[in-house]
């Protein structure tokens, strides 16, 4: 089955939901949430990023494999060859998204463009798993959403969060008479991080997938490892989050306007692209449907429901645009007050 006649079909939706799911919980997170078509890109980009990996590989060809130590050949691909790729690749789109940033940007965005990242290439990476095993999708896709999506957006977590850290310096925590070193070495963990994080989760199911012939205790062992890593590595990424985040909560009755104002932003927009896709899913799934069996008419009940949810959408995206021009003068209406009331005394 070819990737792109599965996307207007269930498949698609389970690929893509969890993603989109996670992403505006991070959002959410955010104390003062930053521009959101960044935060697209920085998705989009992640998904993107997949298309590189063969140029990210091959720098490692030589050194994936131990001839005779089927734990060393497992272990040297799990970092070099899986690893070390995909984490470069997040890391070279969450530099891109966040090297032009706004003269106040808070250090959040770059933790919300690395949550995006990786959670866009989770969610391609997520539909070409569920393509590639059609014949269990559902309970691939309910596994995956679990734990390998969520792992993959905590891994952009983690790197974009020690990059703010990085360059924020001693106000997120560095050492303040050793900047030089803290800079280095927080870039450095925002790369060395996610990739170790990622081989160790990534060992133990390559153990288990090439090697079937293991005895029942030493599976068991890898499985459980892969588990306890994967969901320490998700916990590490909310206490990252934590971290930055305490630093720059709104401290003005403006400021928690404004968040509370983006906030209902990223709600209907979420609402309305969800509604939006699920619409464009339907009508797609009925075209789809009629060009590879035209003998067989299309389901009649899903064009209506597909227009119907890609009104809803849209009209949500409209009302999203009415938040923002009205949210936007009463802030400014409010700033203009504040600022021009008489100072005391």
């Amino acid at each position: 089955m070819l990737l792109l006649q599965a996307l207007p079909t269930s498949i698609g939706v389970a690929a893509i939901a969890p993603a989109l799911l996670l992403l505006w919980l991070v959002i959410a997170a955010d104390e003062r949430p930053g521009p959101p078509a960044r935060v697209w890109l920085a998705f989009l980009l992640g998904a993107a990023s997949i298309s590189l990996l063969g140029m990210a590989r091959a720098p490692f060809a030589a050194i994936l494999a131990v001839p005779g130590n089927p734990w060393m050949t497992q272990g040297m691909r799990s970092v070099f060859g899986v690893a070390a790729p995909e984490e470069i690749v997040k890391v070279l789109v969450i530099v891109a998204v966040s090297m032009r940033r706004r003269t106040f940007a808070d250090p959040m965005d770059t933790v919300v463009y690395g949550a995006a990242a990786g959670l866009g290439f989770a969610a391609y990476e997520n539909l070409a798993y569920l393509v590639q095993h059609s014949d269990m999708w559902r309970s691939l896709a309910a596994l995956r959403s679990v734990l390998t999506v969520p792992f993959h957006g905590a891994l952009g977590i983690i790197a974009g969060a020690y990059i703010a850290i990085a360059r924020a310096g001693g106000a997120l925590g560095a050492h303040r008479h050793r900047r030089d070193w803290a800079r280095i070495s927080n870039w450095t963990l925002a790369l060395l991080a996610p990739i170790t994080l990622h081989a160790a989760f990534d060992f133990p199911l390559l153990m288990l997938q090439k090697h079937p012939q293991l005895d029942a205790t030493t599976r068991l062992l890898l499985g459980t490892a892969s588990l306890v890593i994967g969901f320490s590595s998700i916990g590490f990424a909310i206490r990252l989050v934590g971290r930055v985040g305490r630093h720059h909560a709104p401290r003005t009755e403006i400021a928690r306007e404004r968040l509370s104002q983006l906030r209902r932003m990223w709600a209907l927009l979420v609402a309305g692209g969800g509604a939006s896709f699920v619409g464009a899913a339907f009508l797609l799934t009925s075209v789809h449907h009629w060009l590879v069996h035209p003998d067989r008419p299309a389901s009649l009940l899903l064009v209506p429901l597909g227009l119907t949810s890609i009104l809803i959408g849209l009209a949500l995206l409209l009302a999203t645009s009415v938040v923002y021009v009205l949210g936007r003068n009463r802030i400014r209406t409010s700033s203009e007050g504040f600022s021009s009331a008489p100072e005391p005394g």
